[in-house]
């Protein structure tokens, strides 16, 4: 459900007991669905292979196997053969060791090469970072093979002294990752000037020599510069990509160029020895154009994966600790847990953790998308890369490395990037299809010219009368050629392959920037068929925390008086409802005195004396046993128990003087949320344990259709099964991911809500940083809009395909307009899916249900 993951059969059980191995493949060419099922698919036939798991969006391939039948050098060398350049392999091992090493005489790039050298030729090891920096030197081996012992041997035989060297895992110290993707823009790029320049020429030489005079020498000058283009840097790695992949059996889009950029330059060398039409512009110009398609599709999806890349870049690089009595700077990536952190206005907060001491403001927008700052003080949690607005602040780390809060948003949004959509299993079956399909085509359309050139001539005298391109005087072989190659590169896998995962980077991407987080595209197709949203009442619809509501205050008495004297003697409780009286006393400004011969009864209230006073605060029984006769207050307290409010009486003296009244208040979003909610034709139920009459009460302030009132936790499983017999399996449960697990995983969709830092709820199909129930109504908007460009990007580039392939093979096609097609179907694919981001997903808090 979470990414691209096949199984494969089990291989025969080893001799070995040992773990299974795991490797990470860096693939940057890995650009779309298309060349993720080719690496797939060749990996799967690798004996000891038991599952792989591909991620277009980090172009990352994940691979369990059998160590004892592969080698993780096997897993690279297959991927390559395949067609694909591998940048970098990651092999973990349950005996893989680190050792740090700081080495004084690394001073610079020449040293670190000697250095690594060296300890490169030692038997098991994984990988060597060298930072001349810091003069360190991180080496991954398998302790099997090696130690750490030989690995500062090794650096001392290069003739270095090593200063020092630790051993064994560094806690949250993630190795840093090079841009793999940059360099990758960075090498297509070169490529692509590289054969623009002698393309360029071409085109300016080709043109006089056509329409004006006869370029002497024309057809050598040609061969010479289009001979760089055709086979050297550019066209050189994809000729080697689909020598791999046709000798892999497993046909890529780079089988189709040089398919269609080979035969018409070794064509057009024919004219040295025998005067023919010359074909090696057009093998140039074909090259040039896809490195150009290669360059621009590669910065397009860098555009719409750009939410993952600023979120990782979000975090604080250096954090200064308290260390022995001093302020110290170090690196995050070497912060432990319970390491005091000393935050300056203006300063992210390093990691997630817990305030010691000082107050602030903090800007938690990376978290939630609410530009508002949040107030924050002792004990009060804190998020990793939130901006701290003004006063100093010390924070106890609680969470480092990957179990911090910016850490797992980036985890499940590569989950989400990486996964799949139901609806395109059909898709990515028809798409391995694809490639051999074409070539069959274009073998095709060349026979059908050389057979039948007379039959279809009159379709190129009627094209030829407004495509200026079209030539009907040609004869049959240079007809079919034409047709063939055109067939070749106007096809186009690629805009295929591109479809669901572009429009899955862009959704993920913004749903995370407005702390809306999809684990999966099962997800996204699910949700957006939602007709039933289940509601938990407590900490859903409303705040889930007791607050002050009512003061009524009777003749002879002011409401403040009575609100002072019921917070100064409820101070001296623990209570939760005492403790929401004193808090909304003191939210409108009184003073609360303090309490003197404080006293709580049992089962009836609280009394003490508050400025020589005795006051009273509690039940009827509290009153009716110290003589004091309620009155008028019995009505209202009637009144407001049955609105599912606790009331209190208050009585000053031997007098009733008033009463309060604390409820779990209803979200200020809440009513709005579920007008959405009815908008998008949702039904929206609430699940509660209350009684009937306190959960038809909040219901009849929000306007929630259906109520399912004193279910217990347990229970609330049964409601959503009933729930989606009435229904059918489309049923959506909103809870808080704790006693609520049970019921989210049951639910087709399950989604849980204000998670805050604690974002690691496994149960939930999609997790809501706030608390917010508009959140519930973004997410199924997000859904929507995704999987609506899904549809509209496979639609379109079946469209292309489908249309363009018989046109090209009837000869309507010329081959350079084929190939600029074929580039603007890929990128029209990527830019649909980038609009994603026009999408208006918020809800307007003031509205109002108008059924």
């Amino acid at each position: 459900m979470n990414a691209h993951a096949t199984a494969v059969p089990p291989s025969p059980p080893s001799a070995s007991d040992e773990p299974p191995g795991r490797a990470s493949l860096i693939v940057p060419g890995m650009g779309s669905d298309h060349s993720a099922g080719i690496v797939s698919t060749s990996l799967k036939r690798l004996k000891g292979v038991s599952t792989v798991k591909t991620n277009v969006a980090s172009h990352r391939v994940e691979v369990t196997y059998d160590r004892a039948a592969l080698d993780p050098a096997e897993l690279s060398a297959t991927v390559e053969r395949a067609g694909y350049e591998v940048a970098r392999t990651e092999a973990e091992s349950a005996a893989v060791q680190e050792a740090r090493l700081t080495v004084p005489g690394m001073g610079s790039d020449h040293c670190a090469g000697i250095v690594s050298g060296s300890i490169r030729r030692l038997p098991g090891i994984a990988d060597i970072a060298t930072n001349i920096g810091n003069h360190r030197v991180t080496v991954r081996f398998d302790r099997n093979a090696t130690d750490a012992a030989a690995i500062r041997a090794a650096v001392e035989r290069a003739g270095y002294d090593v200063a020092a060297s630790e051993e064994g895992a560094r806690p949250a110290a993630a190795p840093a990752e090079d841009d793999v993707e940059e360099r990758y823009l960075a090498t297509a790029w070169k490529r692509l000037w590289i054969a623009a320049i002698p393309t360029t020429l071409i085109m300016l030489i080709m043109g006089p020599h056509m329409f004006w005079q006869p370029v002497p020498g024309y057809l050598a000058i040609v061969a010479a510069l289009a001979f760089p283009v055709v086979f050297l840097y550019g066209g050189y790695a994809t000729h080697r990509s689909a020598w791999r992949s046709l000798t892999n059996r497993t046909a890529n889009m780079d089988v189709l160029i040089s398919m269609g950029s080979l035969p018409p330059y070794l064509i057009g060398l024919v004219g040295f020895v025998y005067p023919m039409t010359s074909f090696i512009e057009m093998a140039a110009t074909i090259m040039t154009f896809h490195l150009l398609g290669r360059y621009l599709e590669t910065r397009a999806k860098g555009r719409a994966s750009q939410a993952i890349k600023r979120l990782i870049t979000l975090g604080a690089k250096t954090a200064t600790v308290e260390r022995d009595g001093a302020e110290v700077e170090v690196p995050v990536a070497e912060l432990e847990v319970g390491d005091v952190m000393v935050v300056r206005p203006g300063a992210k907060v390093p990691t997630d953790g817990e305030i010691v001491d000082g107050a602030s403001h903090l800007d938690e927008s990376i978290a939630t998308g609410e530009s508002v700052p949040v107030e924050k003080g002792p004990g009060d949690a804190v998020i990793g890369a939130t901006i701290n607005k003004e006063g100093v602040l010390r924070v106890r780390a609680t969470k480092v490395g990957a179990d911090t809060f910016l850490s797992q948003v980036i985890r499940l949004v590569e989950e989400a990037q990486g996964s799949k959509v139901p609806i395109q299993e059909l898709a990515d079956w028809l798409t391995a299809k694809f490639v051999p399909a074409v070539i069959l085509i274009s073998l095709g359309s060349l026979v059908m010219w050389l057979l039948f050139a007379d039959e279809l001539r009159p379709i190129l005298t009627w094209g030829a009368s407004f495509l200026p391109w079209v030539n009907p005087e040609l004869s049959p072989l240079m007809l079919g050629i034409l047709a063939a190659v055109a067939v070749l590169v106007i096809a186009c896998p690629c805009a295929l392959g591109l479809a669901t995962p572009t429009a899955l980077m862009v959704g993920s991407g913004m749903g995370a920037e407005r702390g809306v987080l999809i684990r999966s595209g099962e997800a996204i197709q699910s949700l957006k068929d939602i007709k039933v949203v289940v509601l938990d009442k407590t900490g859903t619809i409303t705040k889930g925390e007791p607050a002050l509501t009512d003061v009524l205050a009777l003749k002879g008495f002011d409401e403040a008086a009575v609100l002072r004297a019921a917070a100064s003697v409820e101070a001296g409780s623990e209570h939760p409802l005492a403790q929401a009286i004193v808090k909304g006393a003191r939210d409108r400004g009184l003073e609360v005195p303090k309490v003197s011969d404080f006293k709580a009864i049992t089962a009836r209230g609280v009394e003490g004396k508050v400025d020589g006073a005795h006051v009273r605060v509690g039940s009827r029984r509290l009153l009716e046993e110290s003589g004091i006769a309620a009155g008028e207050l019995e009505d209202r307290l009637k009144s407001l128990e049955t609105q599912g409010k606790t009331a209190m009486l208050i009585a000053i003296g031997e007098k009733a003087a008033g009463l309060v009244a604390v409820a779990d208040t209803i979200k200020e979003d809440s009513k709005a949320a579920i007008a959405a909610l009815h908008e998008l034709g949702v039904h929206v139920v609430m699940v509660t344990g209350d009684n009937e009459r306190t959960a038809r009460h909040v219901a009849s302030q929000v306007g929630i259709d259906e109520v399912m009132a004193g279910v217990l936790p347990e229970g609330k499983v049964d409601a959503i099964r009933k729930l989606q017999e009435e229904h059918g399996q489309k049923v959506a449960m909103v809870g808080d991911g704790i006693n609520d697990a049970p019921a989210l995983k049951q639910a087709n969709v399950g989604i849980a809500i204000g998670a805050g830092a604690d974002v690691a709820i496994e149960a939930a199909d999609v997790t809501l940083v706030q608390g917010e129930l508009t959140k519930v109504v973004e997410a199924i908007r997000l859904s929507k809009v995704t999987f609506g460009k899904i549809v509209q990007n496979l639609f379109w580039a079946w469209f292309y395909n489908i249309a363009a392939i018989p046109i090209a093979a009837v000869g309507l096609l010329h081959p350079m307009i084929g190939v600029i097609a074929m580039t603007a179907s890929s990128l029209s694919v990527i830019g649909n899916s980038i609009l994603l981001k026009r999408a208006q997903l918020g809800v307007n808090r003031q509205a109002t249900d108008r059924r």
